[in-house]
């Protein structure tokens, strides 16, 4: 690969984790929001950007970087979005206990925290499995479908939380954002062949 293009691609990353949240800090929304819940807002768009990242990771798509480079990266990108959507719940609860509560009960009156809800609690599971993996002795292939699987839930589950919220995400760049999400994961576990019927190696 040419020089000129892995500098083009990532670029092109940039710019598409970049401009949402850049879009996001012009928003007039922001001039009635308190700090905290600010920051809440802003954790949950950077986890939506690492959410790209992490997919391109994991497939190896990412130029200029080693397999085990990648998946290194993949593991603190991981840990990154864990913390970004802690401090995104966090925020929430300081601001508004009671609509956090009833998003985690389900009886929210807003669909996209249901969604919101699901995503968050298959990242956390997703991220669990990852963890324990070596002590818990599983094989390689079922860990790998059960961890795709959940990762799976967490992107179809974010896109739909992201696109329902009518806030400081501006409309075009949050849109580009969830459709890039969705191809990524999608390239990203059709070429690993997640769920091929045929035993691999270390399964």
């Amino acid at each position: 690969m040419s020089l000129t293009r892995m500098i083009l691609i990532w670029v092109a990353l940039t710019c598409a984790v970049a401009v949402p949240v850049l879009a996001a800090a012009a928003s007039p929304y922001l001039a009635w929001r308190d700090p905290i819940y600010i920051l809440a807002g802003f954790a949950g768009i950077v986890g939506m950007g690492l959410l790209l990242v992490q997919p391109l990771l994991a497939g190896g798509y990412l130029p200029g970087l080693s397999t085990a480079r990648s998946r290194y990266l993949h593991r603190c990108v991981g840990a990154a979005l864990v913390a970004a959507v802690v401090i995104h719940v966090l925020g929430l609860w300081i601001t508004s206990p009671p609509d956090v509560v009833d998003a985690l009960l389900f009886v929210s009156p807003t669909p996209f925290s249901a969604w919101g809800v699901i995503a968050m609690w298959a990242m956390f599971a997703a991220a669990l499995l990852a963890l324990l993996r070596r002590r818990l002795r599983v094989r390689f292939r079922p860990w790998r479908l059960g961890h795709a699987t959940l990762a799976l839930v967490t992107v179809v589950g974010s896109v739909v939380h992201v696109m329902l919220i009518e806030g400081t995400m501006e409309i075009m760049s949050k849109t580009a954002l969830c459709i890039l999400v969705l191809l990524a994961s999608a390239k990203t576990l059709a070429d690993m062949r997640v769920w091929a019927i045929q035993p691999g190696r270390g399964s």
